[in-house]
């Protein structure tokens, strides 16, 4: 799972090195070398480990380049819900019907949502990643913008050596560190791996038993709720009242009455009225809505995106036999670059709407911000981010800040 969990620690507790010469790779790697053995490791152990490590520009390249994150939410289904990947999920559903009873017996999570997991992380094990895990974080702890995540996620790798669960050629996966079939960080291996086959080691790189078992302990453990869906898609009344999407949690019965119905027109039943949900609007107003539950939140422990979290869930439904999105995606004006969303957030700050430190991320604040500003300007008050609305904030706020002229009569105009 690509998900980079936070640790609370004293930034001094760590040595800063400054990207330069002076300071390079060698010198971080034998200071962690140093710290890790002072941490207790066996000193043995950290040299093989660690001996003859050099960075690996190939991950630098691909540090925020996540699909998820630079492909329009449309695009990144079609590659999500191909249809090979349904076709190879069902089948391997199939080949593991037994497996999969006894699983979801245990956890209470759903074959289907494991499958979705499984497909999504490694293409149902076929495709778990041939970088050297140690190296890719090495290189993301040398580079310093996540020092303390990565050297975390080291540490955790030494312990899974030092537990004898996996040797250091094993240690394969993903550019950002995650392993196995199904993806987990070297900190989620230690809390919620699990030996399902009983071998004596944790084996989530060749065992699918091991590999589907630790997805659902994730899951279960953090809160996957047994015979809830992960959410539904709607269709939106004229009028309805965006400012609400993405923040505001309600009840499906308070949703249905400001005017959302199920896309596929069913009615909700008593329990599901009930049910506390939420408002995502993935490509914006003219696009696909769904409501989602707190099981879209536990998908988006496992990956912190939304786009991820919205794959995993539609795939489910169809591996379960359901529907995928019936509304069109609306055609994409252009996804904007992070410097372009960095300018976005300084306007949007510079008008009254604060976004935060401008990152060139478009998290929740942003999007806050965002719909702050369109409600303002009788906008649809959605929070989407795209070229066009690059453009308008940029018109609107130009506008407003145009120097006021008298015309001949002594009326004031922009």
């Amino acid at each position: 799972m690509r998900v980079f969990i936070g640790f609370l620690f004293l930034v001094l507790s760590t040595p800063v090195f400054a990207q330069d010469g002076e300071a390079s790779f060698e010198n971080w790697r034998v200071d962690f070398k140093t710290r890790a053995i002072a941490r207790g490791f066996d000193a043995d152990l950290v040299a093989r480990t660690f001996n003859g490590l050099t960075s690996d520009p190939a991950v630098l390249e691909r540090d925020g380049s996540q699909p998820e994150f630079t492909r329009t939410i449309a695009d990144y289904l079609k590659g999500v819900l191909s249809e090979a990947r349904i076709n190879n999920g069902r089948e391997a559903m199939s080949a593991n019907d037994a497996l999969f009873d006894d699983i979801v017996a245990y956890y209470h999570v759903p074959a289907q949502v494991l499958s979705a997991v499984w497909g999504l992380e490694s293409a149902y094990g076929h495709i778990q990643g041939n970088f050297d895990v140690v190296r890719s974080l090495a290189t993301l702890a040398h580079d310093g913008r996540r020092r303390v995540w990565a050297e975390e996620e080291l540490f955790a790798i030494l312990q899974i050596l030092t537990d004898g669960h996996a040797s250091r050629e094993e240690m394969k996966g993903a550019w950002a560190g995650a392993m196995g079939q199904t993806q987990f960080m070297p900190t989620s291996y230690l809390d919620y791996a699990v030996d399902w086959d009983r071998d004596g080691r944790k084996d989530i790189w060749s065992s699918r038993a091991d590999a589907l078992a630790s997805t659902a302990y994730y899951l279960a453990r953090h809160g996957w709720r047994a015979g809830e869906d992960w959410g539904v898609e709607v269709e939106l009344a004229d009028g309805f009242p965006f400012h609400l999407a993405e923040d505001t949690v309600l009840s499906i019965g308070s949703w249905s009455v400001r005017g959302a119905v199920r896309a596929d027109h069913a009615l909700w039943s008593m329990a599901e009225q009930s049910r506390p949900s939420w408002l995502i609007l993935p490509a914006g107003y003219k696009g696909p809505a769904f409501l989602v539950s707190k099981n879209f939140r536990v998908f988006k422990r496992y990956n912190n995106s939304t786009a991820y979290a919205l794959g995993v869930g539609l795939l489910s439904d169809v591996l379960g036999g359901g529907t995928s999105v019936r509304t069109p995606w609306p055609p994409s004006t252009g996804t904007l670059s992070r410097t372009e969303i960095k300018a976005l957030q300084s306007t949007l700050g510079r008008a009254g709407f604060d976004a935060g430190v401008p990152d060139g991320i478009s998290g929740p604040n942003t999007r806050r911000a965002l719909r702050g500003f369109q409600a303002a300007h009788n906008l649809v008050p959605d929070g989407f981010l795209d070229q066009a609305i690059f453009d308008q904030v940029q018109a609107l706020t130009d506008l407003a800040n145009a120097p006021i002229a008298e015309n001949k009569n002594g009326e004031q105009s922009h």
